[in-house]
């Protein structure tokens, strides 16, 4: 299973279970019977998730990928210029998807190959090859410590397909080629390009194995939702070129509209990349605000994103227990299962 073979790409050995909800309202009766029961010490339980104050997730996950700005009410011209290119951007993606974020043009041609079982290994290899780039990511890959059989480096690409097998490399060459689009050059600013990044492949991750439907288009969705965000901020960076020294997105409002419209951008994109209509469609329906997804891809992406957010924000103390039980309530997972996803996702 394809699954298998991320969870061996990111180190992660032990099994977790995760049960899907029927929607994310459901299941709550099963997840009231497994909150009686002892929780760990890391995660206590607070006396009920319903107590708990309105928790405003995006601006605690915002103040992970901007530690250093100190938020304030009102927009800057800096914020206002990005606004501007927001609005230009959905109104017509074609320039921000041509000029701003643009997706490898191998990524539908290999991922398509790839899948097909019947598609000759010398097609496969020529298609890696025309990217120079990727071929030494392949090999490096196979020459690294949790893929390498013996003493003796891989220096072919024939033998690393092989060796990874095709359905592992189906998973790790479209990772690798997203990973280009998410490149964030200003040193000062590279905290948020990686951060996202790491949240995107949890996201991915988790969303290949709460799905029972198809792992594979899961994990791709989960590996493109946020391609909104990247392209909201390499429109900032773009912005800095013209704004007044000292100038940074502190405003509540650049946070709204960087969790607001970013999905929405994310859907455009997808379809102005010509990916299967599955994924505009599913990422409109994340584009929702305030709006829990019913069913659906949707629904294990917005769940999958939920528990990526928590554990980066109790990894990096900025979620007290009792704020995220309340998530938890919301994500319908217990704490215990939750634990041991956490343990898993700190070693992306």
């Amino acid at each position: 299973m394809i699954s298998k073979a991320f969870k061996k790409l990111f180190n992660i050995r032990e099994q977790v279970v995760i049960e899907k909800p029927k929607s994310f309202s459901g299941s709550m009766e099963q997840f009231h019977s497994r909150q009686n029961e002892p929780a760990t010490a890391s995660l206590p339980a607070a006396s009920s998730p319903m107590a708990v104050a309105p928790i405003d997730l995006s601006a605690l996950f915002y103040s992970l990928l901007f530690p250093s700005i100190q938020l304030s009410g009102t927009a800057n011209e800096l914020e206002k210029n990005v606004f501007r290119r927001v609005e230009a951007a959905l109104t017509s993606p074609k320039a921000i998807a041509e000029r701003v974020l643009k997706l490898p043009t191998q990524v539908a041609a290999l991922d398509q190959q790839l899948a097909d079982e019947s598609t000759d290994t010398k097609a496969l290899l020529a298609l890696i090859e025309r990217d120079p780039v990727l071929s030494v990511e392949v090999l490096k890959l196979c020459n690294s410590p949790l893929f390498k059989r013996n003493d003796k480096e891989v220096t072919s690409l024939q033998v690393a397909l092989v060796q990874l097998g095709r359905e592992q490399m189906r998973r790790f060459v479209t990772t690798a080629m997203m990973r280009e689009v998410i490149d964030i050059q200003p040193i000062y600013f590279r905290r948020f390009g990686s951060q996202i990044w790491r949240h995107s492949m949890q996201v991915a991750y988790l969303s290949s194995e709460l799905t029972q439907e198809d792992s594979d288009t899961a994990f791709l969705l989960g590996l493109l939702h946020d391609v909104g965000k990247i392209a909201i901020f390499k429109l900032l960076l773009e912005a800095f070129k013209q704004a007044e020294p000292g100038e940074q997105p502190c405003s509540s409002l650049f946070r709204q509209v960087m969790t607001a419209k970013s999905l929405s951008l994310s859907a455009l994109l997808a379809r102005y990349w010509e990916l299967p209509s599955l994924f505009e469609a599913e990422l409109s329906r994340l584009a929702v605000v305030d709006s829990k997804p019913a069913g659906g891809l949707a629904e294990v992406v917005w769940r999958a994103n939920l528990i990526s957010e928590c554990s980066m924000l109790l990894e990096a103390g900025k979620l007290s227990a009792e704020q995220l039980e309340r998530l938890l309530f919301d994500a319908a997972i217990d704490a215990e299962t939750f634990e041991q996803l956490h343990h898993k996702l700190m070693q992306f």
